[in-house]
Parts: C-alpha cells; structure tokens; sequence
C-alpha cells in the first residue's frame, strides 16, 4: 500500500485497546480508505532491546518449522508475517469468511513517536510498565473494524459489538499429563490460571466464566457462559456501540477502568433492542446466546484448539528434540525418575516432533485470540443484506451479523519454555488452594487474598 502515516495523522487514532504484543487504534478521521478501519501497531517490551529497523529475523528452527508456508517464512518484518500467517496458516483452519489478513502501511518514526505521547494517559499503568510503542518499526497492520458495519455509523443505523476471548474450551486428554498434574483433566484451564492472576492481583476478584459451557452447543450452557462473562468482564469480555467502548476493560486483565457498568449497558442499548428498560439486557443476552449457537464459529475455533493433542507437557519434549538440544525437564531428573512417555517422545523421529510442536503452537493461537460478534437491526425485516441473519423472538426482531476472529497471533518457538514453566504455575497456585482448604469461587476471594499477604 502506497499510503505512509506521517506526524500530522496520528490525532485521528485513538486508543482502543492493546494486548501482550500490540496497540490497537481506531481511526476518527475522514480519509476515505481509512474510515472504518483500525491499526495493530507492535509494542517494545521494556527489558528488550528496539530493532533498528522492524526487520524480522526467524531462526533456522522457525524456518523448518513454517517451511510449508513460503509467504509466512520469506517475510521480512513482524507485521508481515502477521498478515501471512493468518492468510495462509490461520485462515484455511478457521475459514477465510471469518479471518481479516490485513494490510500493511507504512509508518514514519514521527507518527509512532506522536502515537506514544497521545496514548499514554489512556494505557493501564501496568501495561506502560510493561512495554512502549515500538518507534523504530516502519509498517503497521490495517485491519477492518470488525466492531461496526462498514459505513454503519454514517447510514445512521447503529452497530453493536462483542468482543469475546472464549480460551480454551476443552479438557486435556493428553497421557503426557504427569500424574500430579491430573487435575488438569478435570478443571479448566481459565478457571485455574484465574486463582494465579489473582494471587499475583491482575484481576479483583474470579469469574465464574467456564469456557466449557460456551463450546457446549446448548444454548442454556452459552447462556449461562455469556452471562457470566458480561458480569465479570476482565479482558474476556467487551460490548462496543458504533466503535465506541461501552463495557469492559481497555488494557487487558489487571485493568478495572470499565467505560461503563452492565447497569449504564442497559440504558445504551434502547438504540438497537426494542424491549422495557430492564429488560433489554436480558435480550441483548439472548441475541448473542443464539447467535453464538447459530454461527458455528465455536466448533470450528474448537478444532483447531484441539491440534494441541499432547499438552504442553508432552509438547516440551518434542520440542526439545526438535530444537536438537538436551531436554530440561528430564535434565532436572535422575535417570530412574524420567518417565517411559517422555523417553519415547525423545525417540521420536525429527519430523514427528516438528508436527508435534508446530500444531502445539497453531492450538495456541487459537486458544488465545478473540471472537468480534457485530449487529445492526435489519430494517422492515428486508431480505436483501448480504449479511447472515439471526431472528431475536423476545424482540420480534431481525438482526444482521458478522463474526470474525481477531488477534490470531504468530506465536514465537522461543516461548514454549515460558508456556512449560507458566502451566507449573498454573497447577500449583490452584492445587495448592484447594490443599488449603481455600475455595475458588467469589465468595472465597477474599481468602484467598489474604492467603497472599
């Protein structure tokens, strides 16, 4: 794309929300070719090093590993390869319908370091701690903003979105699971991770979100599900109104500046659900509920979740054998204590663990990203939209709708020691609560807190 954003455009995007990796920024200004889109601008970890020139360097393993995909391995910076693995890993798995590659634009140093300045009172105060823009890179992501209609907000019909990361939605079958770990079969994955990021005080208090209900394909599972997620938001969970935040958090788990509370929600949607005040939230529920269930995005999202068939505890050893180096997990047990599962990963043959970790690391993507339901009522119930239908009955009313996955992120083969040593926490921080005796539902928060004191 010839277009190059310069000091002068950065006061026409604004904050709308970042993640570990990136700020995203939707655009405010009249630019035809611009309006209705947003901009994924990568961040610099604090403790890390700038690259001089945004060039992506992958490493002779990451080269086998994605070798399959010519356009992913010959790209020359981090936005592109973005672009390319969504194009040609993600988008094939999830459909093309669903998934928005992008495309890159170039920016200059001024407009990243203007970007800087302008965002800063906006970010969570953990999350500047953390990381800055990265103002030495040269291109940026244009993506879609799969939270309106393109030209919704200047037909004066309005556009309501949710933003959902629905995490893993299954139980690990993997025999590689250690026998101490075996409460990994039975507990989810986000209910135990949410005793860790509340013992390390990321987020006030514990959902009662459960991932399973939402993949059940029963609508009353969903809905409980969806209900959960609208009353404990953390960064799981966000309602937008023509592009503008309305509920949930900007910045991720340990941000509690909300825009507005489920109470305010009820107020706002008198512009798209035609129901009493008090009751258009629990249509607004019902419209996503069957929309969730209607769409299928879920079972197929599922599937690619479930190209994690050996857990991180047998990936770890596959890709210790595929990075040709001596595996420290086993290193760190005698001989007699490495157990027969692990010895026969380490026979397995190169290939075998290249698979093995590369779809640990394609599941991983897909445990991680998020889902952008948008709808905009459907005039006189007219039948000429290219859009998908969903029909609300407590309403009587039609719906267009969209769904698209966003966040569909590369994740580094250099992380895989940290996902290891981050599910450790995991299952420790929640066995260890439930050793004490100490519940995991709200009413044991407090506990739970002071447990940490």
């Amino acid at each position: 794309m010839d277009l190059i954003l310069e000091e002068k455009d950065a006061a026409d995007w604004v904050y709308r929300g970042e993640g570990a990796a990136n700020i995203v920024l939707a655009y405010t200004g009249t630019t035809p070719t611009l309006v209705g889109k947003v901009l994924r601008i990568q961040k610099a970890p604090e403790n890390e090093t700038h690259c001089s020139n945004g060039s992506l360097s992958f490493s002779k393993h990451e080269l086998l590993l994605w070798k399959d995909f010519e356009e992913l391995v010959q790209s020359p910076t981090k936005e592109i390869a973005a672009q390319q693995y969504a194009q040609h890993v993600i988008s094939p798995l999830l459909g093309s319908k669903h998934v928005d590659a992008g495309i890159r634009v170039l920016v200059s140093r001024e407009f990243l370091e203007e970007i800087e300045r302008n965002i800063k009172s906006h970010r969570p105060d953990w999350r500047i701690d953390a990381a800055m823009v990265d103002t030495l890179k040269q291109s940026a992501l244009l993506i879609s903003d799969h939270s309106l209609f393109p030209h919704g907000i200047f037909k004066g019909n309005v556009s309501i979105s949710v933003e959902i990361k629905p995490k893993c939605g299954f139980l690990p079958f993997s025999k590689y699971i250690a026998r101490q770990n075996a409460i990994k079969r039975s507990t989810t994955r986000f209910k135990m991770h949410q005793v860790l990021k509340f013992r390390q005080q990321q987020i006030p208090n514990l959902s009662k979100y459960d991932p399973l209900d939402l993949f059940s394909g029963s609508k009353e599972r969903i809905h409980e599900a969806l209900k959960a997620l609208c009353n404990n938001p953390q960064n799981n969970f966000r309602v937008f109104l023509d592009g503008s935040l309305i509920l949930g958090g900007f910045g991720g788990v340990a941000d509690n500046s909300t825009s507005a509370t489920a109470e305010a929600l009820e107020g706002v949607l008198k512009y798209v659900i035609e129901a009493d005040d008090g009751l258009r939230m629990t249509s607004f529920l019902e419209l996503l509920t069957e929309t969730v269930f209607k769409s299928g995005v879920l079972d197929r999202l599922l599937d690619v979740q479930k190209l994690d068939n050996y857990d991180v505890e047998g990936a770890i050893h596959a890709y210790y054998n595929f990075i040709s180096q001596p595996c420290s997990v086993c290193g760190g047990l005698g001989e007699d204590e490495v157990s027969p599962r692990a010895t026969f990963l380490h026979a397995l043959p190169p290939n075998e663990s290249l698979e093995i970790v590369k779809n640990f690391l394609i599941a991983t993507t897909a445990k991680d990203c998020s889902l952008m339901f948008c709808f905009r009522r459907r005039e006189d119930g007219g039948s000429d939209s290219s859009y998908d239908m969903v029909y609300l009955e407590s309403t009587n009313q039609v719906f267009d709708y969209k769904v698209h996955f966003i966040d569909l992120d590369l994740k580094p083969l250099e992380k895989m020691e940290h996902y290891y040593e981050l599910d450790k926490k995991i299952v420790s921080a929640y066995t260890e609560a439930l050793q004490n005796g100490q519940g995991t539902e709200n009413d044991h928060t407090v506990k739970l807190y002071e447990s940490t004191q």
